[in-house]
C-alpha cells in the first residue's frame, strides 16, 4: 500500500487486488452499479409522476428542455445517448401527451426545435421541486460543500461520458 494523497484530512491509500486492479476503481464500479440501478428505478417513478403514460427515459428529455429551452432532436439524442429512431419515438409520445411541441428552427428551416408546452413545464416543475425537496431531506446531514462537490464530480463524469 502507498499513500496517494490527502482528502479532507483523511489518508487516501491505494492498493491493488491480486489481478492488479486498483481497489478504488473496484469500489467505484460497485458503487456506480448500485447507484445506476437505483437511479433507473427512480427515473421511471419520476416519469410517471409527470404523466402516468411516460417511459422512464422521457424524464431526462423533459428536464433538459426545462433547463435549456428549445433543442433539436439530434442534440437531445446525443445528450441522452440514444439513436434517432428512439428519440423520434419518444418525442412523438411526448407530443401526443401534450408535453412538448416541435417548431421550425429559425436558424435552419429544415430543422425543428423541441420545446416544452406550458403543461409540460408545469408538470416537470412540480416533479423537479418534489425531487429537490427529497434530496434536501436525504442529504440534510451533509455539508453544503460536499453537496456542491458531489454535483461537480457528477457533472464532470457526465461530460466525459458524452464524448
Amino acid at each position: 500500500m502507498h499513500e496517494d494523497g490527502n482528502d479532507g484530512g483523511r489518508r487516501v491509500e491505494s492498493d491493488t487486488s491480486p489481478s492488479g486492479v486498483d481497489r478504488e476503481f473496484l469500489s467505484l464500479e460497485r458503487e456506480l452499479t448500485v447507484l445506476l440501478r437505483r437511479a433507473r428505478a427512480n427515473q421511471g417513478e419520476m416519469a410517471r409522476e409527470v404523466h402516468p403514460d411516460l417511459e422512464s427515459a422521457a424524464y431526462g428529455l423533459l428536464v433538459r428542455l426545462d433547463e435549456l429551452g428549445g433543442q433539436r432532436a439530434t442534440e437531445l439524442a446525443a445528450y441522452i445517448g440514444v439513436g434517432k429512431a428512439t428519440m423520434s419515438r419518444q418525442l412523438r409520445a411526448l407530443e401526443d401527451l401534450g408535453l412538448v411541441v416541435r417548431e421550425p428552427d429559425p436558424a435552419d428551416g429544415r430543422a425543428w426545435l423541441i420545446h416544452l408546452t406550458e403543461e409540460g413545464r408545469g408538470r416537470v416543475g412540480k416533479v423537479r421541486e418534489a425531487r429537490r425537496a427529497r434530496y434536501v431531506n436525504q442529504l440534510a446531514h451533509w455539508d453544503r460543500g460536499e453537496v456542491a462537490e458531489l454535483a461537480r464530480l457528477l457533472h464532470q463524469l457526465n461530460r466525459q461520458m458524452e464524448s
